[in-house]
């Protein structure tokens, strides 16, 4: 994986949050992904269950975001081989165009298949606090 190719594959995952489209979700992950939410967590593993936890319970969208009210920017830090390292920003609105409510600053460790889908996704995140 180089620079370029991580970059392309976080604009994807940025994408698709912003769609939750099943296809779009699913394309960014290996069959056999593990998918963890903070490096505590047992992970999600499998992509049917990685798109699932993102689209919520079936019928049930009360988890998602709202359109509008979020953005998020990430880019490599660091890429080696099949591993990297991402930062960047998740930010959400009270509405959409509205002001800033919260951000949150993000590192995902990440670790690709052959494909250049993610087979290891971890998150840490830690909310901005304003003085």
């Amino acid at each position: 994986m180089t620079h370029e190719d991580v970059q392309a594959w976080l604009d994807r995952y940025v994408a698709a949050w912003r769609t939750y489209d099943p296809e779009l979700i699913g394309e960014l992950f290996s069959p056999d992904a593990e998918y963890r939410y903070t490096p505590w967590d047992d992970p999600v593993r499998g992509r049917e269950a990685i798109v699932q936890g993102w689209l919520g319970p079936e019928g049930d969208q009360s988890g998602r975001d709202a359109p509008g009210t979020y953005d998020a920017r990430y880019a490599p830090f660091v890429v080696e081989g099949d591993r990297a390292v991402a930062t960047g920003t998740s930010d959400y609105f009270s509405e959409p165009g509205g002001p800033r409510e919260r951000r949150f600053h993000n590192v995902f460790l990440l670790e690709f298949d052959d494909e250049g889908r993610c087979r290891r996704f971890t998150e840490v995140y830690a909310l901005e606090h304003r003085g």
